[in-house]
């Protein structure tokens, strides 16, 4: 169901945060256009050489691709003709580049007052940090996230880009809302989101922790007190368990583990809390007696709450992943299939939306100036003059 099928998005973003949060409309059925520079087009695109990455292909899916150097006056007047009948522009950039490009706020604004202006940065469009270039581990480490997964003297990273996607899906939210206020208001807004607020308002409970008690949590603040574990199990697969709050799950997991003294030893969460590192030591000997799918059956029989690890390589084996069927193929002309994932919104139990490979470089550049009534005639000399 695409239930944005009558929003037309402009994503003039780079890399992974404004082309994410145009990803995601996309896949709730807007028409999304992709901005991008004459020859080079968004960076991400020749992160393994080409221009058609897999990073590339996993921020901008069901896009139109539109070249256009926007720098040049005569490429300005086309964008702003973009933006007369867009409902939505998305950028990333440093405080002060869309005011030097002419796609400001204000200007676009004036051209078309309904139209909704999500404005991404890193730190902020003001302060101290604002001119500084950010990217997705300047937003962990500022944010304190990093710090929760990561300490001692080894300078890797490990885990894929937490910052960038989660203001991607922030700005996504202010974009909605937006919209939705255009509805009653008539007018567009303009729409800030920063790396750095994303990541910490994602970081919600250990800050709010801190600001209750006053007590810094440590890396394993979070398993204690959900009483959540990664056990390895004899044939060397690991299982994910959290018992949480119901001590209903606590008496599950001693029944399946055959261990009744663990009610006894350990009669309440709080005991279970300081005692996390001791459970964990003993669980981990235990789960070591048995193979993945011998534990797995008994945790299941037992209710306990529990996953099987998967790698990514995995996942779409899983029973369960497959009978969401969350992997679509689409076929590029160019490029042939594509897989990628499905969206994880359903509406009325309905989740199919347009389903469009991600766009070769310029792939859609005739076919856009041409509903903007820009002839072909024209549109070869813009070509021939490098400004589409």
């Amino acid at each position: 169901m695409n239930v944005l099928h009558s929003i037309r998005v402009l994503d003039l973003g780079n890399f992974i945060t404004g082309p994410y949060a145009a990803m995601l409309l996309a896949e709730l059925g807007a028409d999304v256009v992709k901005v991008e520079r004459p020859g080079t087009g968004d960076p991400f695109r020749s992160f393994e050489g080409g221009l058609y990455s897999p990073h590339f292909q996993s921020y901008n899916r069901h896009k139109r691709s539109v070249t256009l150097d926007y720098s040049k006056p005569e490429g300005l007047e086309i964008l702003r003709k973009l933006v007369s009948n867009a409902d939505v522009v998305v950028l990333n950039n440093r405080p002060g580049v869309s005011e030097k490009l002419g796609v400001d706020y204000e200007r676009l604004h004036a051209i078309n007052r309904r139209l909704v202006y999500c404005s991404i940065t890193g730190f902020g469009s003001d302060g101290p940090y604002a001119s500084r270039p950010a990217y997705d581990n300047v937003g962990q480490t500022l944010s304190g996230w990093l710090s929760l997964f990561h300490d001692g003297g080894d300078p890797r990273v490990a885990g894929p880009a937490v910052s960038d996607a989660l203001t991607g899906v922030f700005a996504c939210m202010g974009i909605l809302a937006a919209l939705f206020d255009r509805e009653k208001s008539g007018a567009g807004r303009k729409v800030d989101i920063s790396m750095l607020e994303a990541t910490m308002a994602f970081g919600a409970e250990p800050i709010g922790q801190y600001l209750a008690t006053g007590q810094t949590p440590t890396r394993y603040s979070r398993g204690a007190t959900s009483q959540a574990y990664l056990l390895e199990c004899r044939d060397g697969k690991r299982v994910g368990l959290q018992l949480s709050s119901p001590n209903k799950f606590w008496e599950s997991l001693a029944n399946a583990i055959e261990r009744p003294d663990f009610l006894q030893k350990y009669p309440d969460r709080k005991t279970r809390i300081s005692s996390y590192e001791e459970i964990a030591k003993e669980l981990a000997e235990i789960f070591k007696k048995r193979t993945r799918d011998e534990w797995m059956a008994v945790l299941e029989k037992n209710d306990v709450p529990f996953a099987p690890e998967r790698k990514i390589s995995e996942l779409f084996d899983d029973p369960q992943i497959l009978h969401l069927n969350l992997l679509f193929k689409s076929t590029h002309p160019v490029h042939g299939d594509v897989k990628g994932m499905r969206r994880p919104v359903r509406f009325d139990g309905q989740r199919e939306a347009q389903l469009r490979a991600p766009p070769d470089l310029s792939e859609h550049t005739g076919e856009v100036l041409e509903e903007l009534g820009i002839s072909e005639d024209r549109r070869n000399d813009l070509r021939t003059r490098g400004l589409i």
